[in-house]
């Protein structure tokens, strides 16, 4: 059977509807097809923007390579690869096979690429002279949702990539002369768009668990503030440090987002501490009392809220300990439900990482010690011993900010849990990184201490900021949330801080890491099948 370009997949839905529509029997106007015939008026535009947050969540939630979690963060600084691998991670440890035809980076290659094919179908409509159905303000409105998902694709491709192909006008047939634009292009485009969606996308009410923006859209959908976050990071990206600083000032100093320091929500009577209740089922979204969210992906049970969810996360099996296989150890909601322990914290984060007293590293953020749970069990109750291998898998120390226990699924195949993409811990870090590269180290000590006040962290001083330290409390404050391969790829550092930090594990130790990998191969498929232009490949590729 023939195989298309994987750029061009995202498209075949659209070409068999643009078909399907001149038969007799669909003569109807296809109201739930989403294709630019749709696009015409408000309900058409809602539904296309809505389809785009449903999107992103499909590569977050991929199942049908369960390593894909871990592929952001093993062989990095801060996680290793257990002996219960899935395979699709091999490549980001054991670099000789991170080769062209690598199955992760083809995938994250083709859902970013549909992405932006389905913002571009917003984009190209809302423009349109044409489309009168929908007023000038909300035109604008849904045109910055859009461009600000093509800059947030565009943003993770050019990080991951480099240069890459630019494209924005909806494809609807295939495209065979595909060409790389040059990066300078690339984030043009990038800051173009953001700069757009930041003027354009709804403000937020001020601090508070309501439900709505003040456009009356729920406070799930985009804001001004993603915009302004994301503009921050890509400022940093392409050297513009003082305009990255302008960015996540104006988010800190916009009075509507608070560091959470006191107990909240679902939890708030029960064991924990207020960094560790951001992450509990219930209090991830604004609307839950977290005032740090600038953006959550939120997600639902789809056993209660049909289709309230894409695929099946793997983020908890993958990031927790896989305790059940242990006798006498159930999975239970006090445990964070079912894990696997596809990879498991580096040495580095659970004994170097963080200094006496901080709370990011409490039994609350990180589980380390485990008790029989089974009352049948002779041992029920008592501390469960730390022998041999368990170490590294079974019961292996590790992060719970992926716990979640659904009773009604106590085998725990997919994790049912909002995501948060961006918090204001987040931009005090983005704010420090600008600041420091400009040699402002006062400054950044200033930002950085933001953070460690909130967690009982002793504070820091000038003559510590380095580019490691910033990177080093990213890691203490983002652990399991950033996608931390991204980050050291962005900042230029994954090849010294992995060999430096990270090298020797005794499982699989991180091998043929080098200056290539600071980026990732361009697919060979979309090369072979571009055969009327040269898709370069990446050097060393």
């Amino acid at each position: 059977m023939k195989k298309y370009s994987i750029i061009l997949v995202s498209i075949s839905v659209l070409i068999t509807a643009f078909a399907s529509c001149k038969k007799s029997y669909l003569d109807e106007k296809p109201y739930s097809s989403y294709t630019p015939l749709t696009l015409t008026d408000s309900l058409g535009f809602e539904a296309a923007a809505v389809g785009l947050y449903n999107y992103e969540s499909t590569i977050l939630t991929y199942s049908s390579a369960q390593g894909w979690p871990s592929v952001w963060q093993v062989g990095t600084d801060v996680a290793n690869a257990t002996a219960n691998q899935q395979g699709i991670e091999v490549p980001y440890y054991n670099y000789a096979q991170l080769t062209s035809t690598d199955g992760a980076a083809s995938y994250i290659w083709g859902k970013y690429y549909a992405l932006i094919n389905n913002a571009n179908a917003i984009i190209d409509n809302a423009e349109n002279p044409s489309t009168t159905k929908i007023g000038a303000v909300g035109k604008k409105q849904v045109e910055a949702e859009a461009k600000f998902f093509r800059a947030y694709a565009y943003n993770n491709l050019a990080t991951l990539f480099g240069k890459v192909p630019l494209i924005t006008t909806p494809l609807t047939t295939p495209k065979t002369n595909f060409v790389r634009a040059s990066l300078d292009d690339v984030n043009s485009l990038i800051i173009s768009d953001l700069t757009y969606a930041s003027a354009n996308l709804s403000d937020l009410n001020g601090p508070g668990n309501v439900k709505l923006n003040v456009q009356g859209k729920p406070i799930g959908r985009a804001n001004k503030y993603m915009a302004m976050q994301l503009l921050a990071e890509v400022y940093l990206r392409t050297g513009k440090n003082d305009l990255a600083e302008q960015q996540a000032q104006a988010v800190i100093s916009s009075g509507k987002f608070s560091l959470i320091k006191a107990r909240y929500g679902v939890r708030a009577s029960g064991a924990g501490d207020y960094y560790s209740d951001m992450f509990v089922y219930g209090n991830e979204r604004r609307a839950q009392g977290n005032s740090e969210a600038i953006w959550v992906l939120e997600q639902e049970n789809p056993s209660s809220v049909v289709g309230g969810n894409t695929d099946n996360a793997q983020q908890r099996r993958v990031w927790g300990a896989a305790y059940y296989n242990i006798a006498g150890l159930l999975p239970c909601d006090t445990l964070g439900g079912r894990s696997i322990g596809r990879l498991r914290l580096s040495n580095w984060v659970l004994y170097g990482l963080y200094p006496n007293g901080d709370m990011r590293n409490s039994q609350y953020s990180i589980k380390r010690r485990y008790y029989y749970n089974d009352p049948t069990n002779a041992k029920y109750g008592q501390v469960v011993p730390f022998t041999g291998p368990d170490t590294l898998y079974k019961i292996c120390p590790s992060t719970t900010k992926w716990g979640a226990f659904d009773p009604n699924d106590t085998f725990g195949y997919a994790m049912i849990k909002d995501f948060i993409m961006m918090r204001l811990g987040e931009t005090y870090l983005l704010l420090a990184e600008a600041q420091f590269k400009q040699g402002k180290t006062a400054d950044a000590a200033a930002s950085i201490n933001v953070l460690r006040t909130r967690a009982n962290a002793p504070q820091v001083t000038a003559d510590q900021m380095t580019l490691n330290f910033v990177l080093d409390e990213r890691a203490r404050e983002l652990i399991g949330e950033e996608n931390r391969r991204q980050t050291l790829m962005r900042t230029g550092t994954l090849v010294e801080r992995s060999l430096r930090l990270n090298s020797g594990d005794v499982q699989h130790p991180t091998t043929g890491l080098a200056a290539k990998n600071l980026l990732l191969p361009i697919p060979l498929s979309e090369i072979q099948l571009n055969k009327d232009a040269v898709l370069e490949q990446n050097p060393g590729y």
